[in-house]
């Protein structure tokens, strides 16, 4: 299974069908600056220290591993000739090339970030793929709030909302990590503490959601639809704490969904994602995602691929990339887990703990066959909808 090219090229052959990104997000439109360039290359949201750079990074050596050749310039060129580069081609033809050579099929798209970014058709066309909308919660609640007069109006307007959007979002998401922890109370909140909590939000001028209950509320009506419900766990900006994104705190809410026919999905996990393994591995209706992870782990993500698949059964890893911003990062995201996952495959196979056969078929698992099960891909586009949002 090893490969050096991401997504193709002559002679290119990974055993692996186009892969589906299920976590991903929409690229910018236009050509950044320098410093708004090395900025998406971490998850940080301040500027680096004074005398470093964003470049020296797991993420942007692996930038500069991966993409130059796919603009024509030799691997490990330094920053600003990659960058010269990309302005001479414009961000249209850069984004083409770049998305063009990931192998990515289907593109999972949140459109919850704001910004001038390519939503779920326009980067899937970038990349001669399919695009399909992730609805998260928390964006969805903020806009619906901001046209609501009182509590009751939001919350009836909230519930049709939640309910119209799964009629074409393939799943949803909530960030409640960011906003409030995952340590929720695990039971739906009554009627009367939701149009409580509803009622002091909108009187406080309806700002960025943090109340538990709001939140709790939301996972709950996303429950409802059957949709899967999308997850943030583990590491991300600062403005989470990362002890209260340990997705183990997640226990007593996956026991309260175990019968409602919905599945949630664990994005990102890392450090915690042995835990997210062993939530997998014992409860049918979790899933496990090894995105961003990689990107930020760079030659070190195979052993971290390796310490998902020590636990986690086979069909409960998920592949994303969590791009966002730029379409380098869907490159680097789809590279990573390629080599990783030829590396991890391979070493056992040669070992004689796996056949090649078997190998092959878990790649495929994980790569893409896992993710059409989860979200019906194959129904939705028999259907003739792609839950696309448009740019």
């Amino acid at each position: 299974m090893p490969t050096d090219v991401p997504g193709g090229g002559p002679g290119f052959d990974d055993g692996l069908p186009p892969l589906v990104d299920h976590h991903c997000h929409g690229v910018l439109r236009h050509d950044p600056d320098p410093g708004t360039f090395a900025g998406y290359l971490t998850e940080s949201d301040r500027p680096p220290a004074a005398g470093t750079t964003f470049f020296d990074t797991q993420a942007g050596f692996a930038v500069r591993r991966w993409c130059p050749p796919l603009l024509g310039l030799p691997a490990h060129c330094p920053p600003d000739r990659y960058l010269a580069r990309r302005r001479e081609l414009g961000p249209d033809e850069t984004r083409r090339r770049l998305l063009g050579a990931t192998g990515i099929g289907a593109y999972l798209l949140d459109t919850g970030l704001p910004g001038d970014l390519t939503g779920p058709t326009e980067t899937a066309e970038a990349g001669g793929g399919s695009g399909f909308e992730v609805v998260r919660l928390e964006t969805l609640a903020e806009r619906t709030a901001a046209r609501a007069h009182d509590a009751e109006e939001f919350t009836d307007a909230l519930a049709r909302a939640v309910q119209d959007a799964a009629g074409t979002a393939v799943a949803f998401k909530t960030v409640a990590a960011y906003r409030h922890g995952l340590a929720l109370d695990p039971a739906p909140p009554a009627p009367d503490a939701v149009r409580t909590a509803a009622r002091s939000w909108i009187a406080a001028g309806a700002p960025r959601l943090t109340d538990p209950v709001l939140l709790r509320h939301l996972v709950w009506l996303a429950v409802a639809t059957g949709r899967p419900l999308q997850l943030h766990t583990g590491f991300g900006d600062p403005d989470l704490r990362l002890d209260h994104a340990d997705p183990a705190l997640l226990t007593d809410l996956v026991r309260a969904t175990a019968d409602t026919g919905t599945d949630l999905v664990l994005l990102h996990c890392y450090p915690y994602h042995r835990q997210a393994a062993y939530l997998a591995s014992v409860f049918p209706h979790v899933y496990a995602d090894i995105g961003l992870t990689l990107t930020h782990t760079g030659p070190r993500a195979a052993a971290v691929l390796a310490e998902f698949l020590e636990l986690a059964p086979f069909g409960k890893l998920l592949f994303s990339t969590d791009a966002y911003g730029l379409p380098e990062l869907y490159v680097v995201g789809s590279a990573l887990f390629r080599t990783g996952l030829a590396a991890v495959l391979g070493a056992w196979t040669a070992s004689g703990a796996w056949s090649e056969t078997d190998a092959r078929r878990v790649g495929a698992m994980i790569a893409a066959d896992n993710a059409r099960r989860v979200y019906g891909l194959a129904e939705t586009a028999r259907a003739g909808g792609s839950a696309a949002a448009g740019p």
